[in-house]
């Protein structure tokens, strides 16, 4: 059975913010869940699970530019299992504050956590917060028009948090640990008040222990107790032609280290166009502008010029050419996904400013021929350019 389109799911443009698909899928979540369709729970269960997949893929700016590109079979790559599970959502905190604005504490969200993973808990609630993912990194990387036309390779320096080797990581000299005495292990504390409308639960991260639930006693001298120390690392980053203003490339576990052991992040890599003293770009397409002369213009001329890919061509121009006609040289533009754009080239006849005296008279007498050939009176020239 085909699956529906994530955007008519959410209900949303698929020029939709992440603001929008937000607040789409807050509305959708609170109107779906199943403890508010005890009537239909099975069925609430299912269109919960089917707009938290919308969600997981279109608030994330890869996901969905893979979806956009390729549809569901280019996302199948990203979901552990070929297709989507709960095992795979991983904005557990955006429903914690979901439904948190409607007065529900933390024993709810431990019920909404079991109703995801169907109760079978692999990790214990102080594992999870003790190894965490590393911060993403981002660049942007200069290119040329010569470059983005052919590919490059491009050799770069970056500055990251690599994991400690003297600690392995754990931020502790011996790995001896505590329990934290004011979360008592939980990496939470909570506040609970009473209110005519009920019990209301206020959690938020321990400030002791930053939500770890443990503290270091003998912090490692060399990373301080962080687990982390900064270091320089050379990357070799292939590019690919085509790339365009904008776009990014992922080099999968380049950015920051994790914490506690946990997994490296991620290095985006942005493409930044610089201006070209010739061309200019439209998609595949590149365009320059040729100045030609009067004479050249009415008597025809040939040019030789050098493209983007370093291709020496003889171009003719027709007698009789005027400003804006455009020359087509084809496969001679950018090449993206094996197809190669055109070339452009938009003459532009320029009236000299500074004429020697031997022009001057040249000027003069070729005047004189033109106003018998297209007549004095201005409307009469008006009446022979129409035909």
């Amino acid at each position: 059975m085909a699956k529906k389109d994530y955007y008519e799911i959410l209900g949303v443009p698929r020029d939709a913010s992440p603001e929008e698909i937000k607040k789409a899928y807050r509305r959708l979540a609170v109107k779906y869940h199943p403890d508010r369709n005890p009537e239909n729970k099975k069925e609430a269960e299912e269109k919960f699970k089917e707009i938290s997949e919308a969600y997981e893929v279109l608030i994330d700016p890869e996901k969905r530019r893979i979806y956009d590109q390729y549809g569901h079979e280019g996302l199948k790559g990203y979901f552990r299992q070929g297709d989507f599970t709960w095992s795979d959502f991983t904005h557990f905190d955006d429903l914690r504050d979901i439904f948190k604005d409607l007065g529900f504490g933390f024993d709810f969200f431990e019920e909404i956590f079991d109703f995801f993973t169907g109760g079978r808990r692999t990790t214990t609630r102080r594992e999870r917060r003790t190894s965490r993912k590393g911060e993403d990194l981002r660049i942007s990387i200069p290119l040329s028009l010569e470059e983005i036309a052919k590919g490059t390779t491009k050799k770069i320096k970056i500055k990251r948090l690599e994991k400690c080797t003297a600690c392995n990581g754990t931020g502790s000299r011996d790995g001896r640990l505590s329990t934290c005495p004011t979360c008592g292990g939980t990496g939470v504390v909570r506040k609970v008040s009473r209110t005519i409308f009920g019990q209301f639960i206020q959690e938020s991260t321990c400030p002791t222990c930053r939500g770890e639930g443990t503290i270091i006693q003998n912090p490692c001298p060399v990373c301080g107790g962080t687990g982390r120390v900064k270091k320089e690392k050379e990357l070799e980053i292939k590019i690919p032609p085509g790339v365009r203003e904008g776009e990014y490339l992922i080099l999968r576990g380049e950015g920051n280290a994790g914490i506690k052991g946990g997994r490296y992040g991620d290095l985006y890599v942005f493409i930044q166009e610089k201006p070209h003293e010739i061309y200019r770009r439209d998609g595949e397409n590149l365009y320059v502008d040729l100045p030609i002369t009067p004479a050249e213009a009415a008597l025809g001329v040939e040019f030789e010029i050098e493209t983007i890919h370093g291709k020496k061509l003889k171009i003719d121009i027709p007698a009789g050419a005027e400003t804006g006609t455009l020359i087509k040289v084809r496969g001679e533009g950018v090449i993206r996904n094996g197809r190669r754009g055109d070339l452009f080239i938009r003459l532009v006849v320029i009236t000299p400013k500074k004429l020697t005296k031997e022009m001057k008279e040249l000027y003069k007498r070729l005047r004189d021929i033109e106003k018998h050939e297209l007549g004095k009176d201005w409307k009469e020239r008006v009446r022979k350019l129409k035909r």
